[in-house]
């Protein structure tokens, strides 16, 4: 079916069940950001297969939220669909609860299945639609009637994470979790997200795309940790791990029942932003609860010293496979056919050649010339751009390894390119530098670091419209919260608190031209502590990313001098961390890309 097919398709069955909207979220019931392709059913009913955004279908409309990345994506893939493309945070677009609160009648129904929808956002719409007496209908997933060949739920094994790669034991975590629940005064601790469940547990999945995580609900209680899994993922190895921990298996949906079991003795820790809504509505009303972020998302993002050891080594790893690439692609553009999806193949053959290397850690975004205005671009068969020595090529892509994953975004320069295209390709690394070198208090957030990295395109009445940076998960999901880089406070991005020692974030500012082209360079920071004094406990950053930055981009003169010294510097650590594992032809390209300008 066409997608305008589909949406007819849901407005009878809409009708049927006399929806006046119907709300389909990018989420799954974990609200995870990359799903699994049974979980796709937005990119099902609109054609639009962006990671983030969601739609809502009305008799007569069909509308889709989706952020600045992907507005051009958006509007390519929906044209001629019906669906317009509602473009957030723009002036003249209304956001989707106001869109929501104009169109849906006194006393109208709102359906959505709850599953996909965080316990949050759907109070939100309660309390937003409540002067309009409007119903909310959640246990309708109408998707799933027109979906005819959907996939089915991910049947992949687990694997244990060794206490090698995770640096604390399962037992350890539990007793971290259950001190913040006695804290609250809480017996129990329900948790819906998957990171958060196998960071706990030490275990890891191939389920979800791109993050190596198992689907699973579970119960911790002050004694016990209950896990709701297909038990047909989990080897003899990952049963004996979690019997060991004392973690009881069952049913994978088995969760939405035994929550009803929950009594008015019963105090329950649950994080608002994370819980799905159909569950939280499945919990008794005399359990008291207490809301706020799960221990875990806190936890997870302040790395240990053995996942700081192991995630510099799976840079390394990554900076031989992107140096590579470099090299490859400089040599052998214009000379063979290459293409941007070919071009992603064969880094993704680099990366396969590292010790440890499982699969890349998000979808890849390979983008030659104008296509890489396209923030969040993603070649298909039908946009497959051939590569030539000219222009500018960029690769943001990333590994998972055990020893932890990786986020790099380089721009190649593969011929001859503008003065223009110079000048921003190093207004963009002066901005990756600037915020790489700060020095600051304990207590700051991002948001006040943010405008380190956009002062230099400020100055140029530039900007770009996407985060500067976000958290890294350990072989979790790539954007990790809570803390991040971004100039202003985005309501429902986990990313206000405070940047703590241990945690790791990229720097990833860029220069996007539309129709022309796209350059973003990206390193990934781990956040240390310096010195302390009667001023305060000061901060830095220590970068943890080592590919060369492409020097035929860079004008010299632009620079100033202390970001000449940086970048030398820089360059010179590059050389010395990746030479060792590179052969005498490799170790010679390597050292005129890392010279001293």
């Amino acid at each position: 079916m066409k997608v305008s097919e589909r949406i007819d398709a849901l407005r009878a069955l809409m009708a049927r069940e006399g929806i006046d909207a119907y709300l389909v979220p990018s989420a799954d019931n974990h609200q995870s950001e990359y799903v699994g392709e049974h979980f796709k059913s937005r990119a099902f009913i609109t054609g639009f297969t962006g990671s983030a955004g969601d739609c809502v279908i009305t008799k007569d409309e069909a509308g889709m939220w989706t952020d600045a990345r992907y507005f051009i994506q958006a509007e390519k893939q929906m044209k001629d669909t019906g669906v317009k493309l509602y473009k957030m945070g723009e002036p003249g677009f209304p956001s989707m609860p106001e869109f929501l609160e104009k169109v849906l009648p006194a006393g109208g129904i709102l359906g959505f299945d709850g599953r996909v929808v965080a316990m949050q956002e759907g109070q939100d719409y309660e309390e937003l639609l409540s002067g309009k007496n409007v119903n909310i209908k959640y246990d309708v997933d109408l998707i799933a009637e027109i979906w005819n060949d959907r996939p089915s739920l991910s049947e992949k094994k687990a694997f244990v994470l060794e206490e090698k790669y995770a640096g604390e034991s399962v037992a350890s975590k539990l007793e971290r979790i259950r001190t913040e629940m006695e804290k609250e005064g809480a017996n129990l601790h329900v948790l819906t997200t998957l990171d958060d469940i196998c960071w706990i547990i030490n275990l890891r999945g191939d389920d979800i795309e791109y993050s190596p995580m198992v689907l699973s609900y579970a119960i911790i209680t002050l004694e016990r940790m209950e896990l709701f899994i297909d038990e047909r993922k989990l080897d003899d190895s990952c049963k004996a791990h979690l019997a060991s921990n004392h973690i009881t298996l069952h049913p994978y949906n088995d969760i939405y029942e035994a929550v009803k079991k929950f009594t008015s003795q019963d105090n329950l820790l649950l994080d608002p932003a994370k819980l799905n809504y159909a569950l939280y509505n499945n919990i008794p009303q005399d359990v008291a609860k207490v809301e706020r972020p799960n221990p875990s998302v806190l936890f997870k993002a302040i790395k240990n010293e053995t996942e700081i050891a192991n995630m510099k080594k799976a840079q390394i790893k990554d900076g031989v496979a992107l140096v590579r690439f470099m090299k490859w692609m400089k040599e052998n553009a214009g000379k063979e056919k290459i293409t941007e999806l070919s071009a992603s193949d064969k880094l993704e053959e680099f990366r396969k050649m590292g010790e440890g290397y499982l699969w890349q850690s998000f979808e890849p975004i390979c983008s030659y010339k104008e296509n890489a205005a396209i923030v969040h671009y993603t070649a298909t068969p039908e946009t497959d751009k051939e590569v030539f020595a000219e222009g500018m090529f960029l690769a943001d892509t990333g590994g998972n390894y055990y020893e932890g994953s990786t986020d790099i975004t380089r721009t190649f320069v593969l011929g001859d390119i503008t003065d223009e295209m110079k000048f921003h390709f190093t207004t963009v690394c002066r901005s990756m530098l600037n915020l790489a070198s700060a020095k600051f208090l304990y207590g700051c957030h991002g948001y006040n670091l943010d405008i380190l990295a956009r002062q230099p395109l400020w100055d140029l009445d530039m900007n770009f419209k996407h985060g500067t940076g976000h958290g890294i998960g350990y072989l979790l999901s790539i954007h990790e919260g809570p803390a991040g880089f971004r100039w202003q406070v985005v309501p429902g991005k986990n990313e206000q608190h405070v940047i703590e020692p241990g945690m790791v974030l990229t720097d990833e500012p860029g220069i996007y031209i539309e129709g022309s082209h796209g350059i973003r360079t990206e390193n990934e920071l781990l956040a240390v502590n310096g010195i302390a004094n009667d001023f305060g406990q000061f901060m830095h950053f220590e970068t943890i990313s080592f590919v060369p930055i492409d020097l035929d981009g860079i004008d010299p003169e632009a620079l100033r001098a202390e970001e000449r010294a940086h970048l030398n510097a820089y360059h010179l650590e590059v050389y010395d961390k990746l030479s060792p594992y590179l052969d005498d032809e490799e170790k010679s390209w390597l050292k005129k890309y890392t010279r001293e300008i």
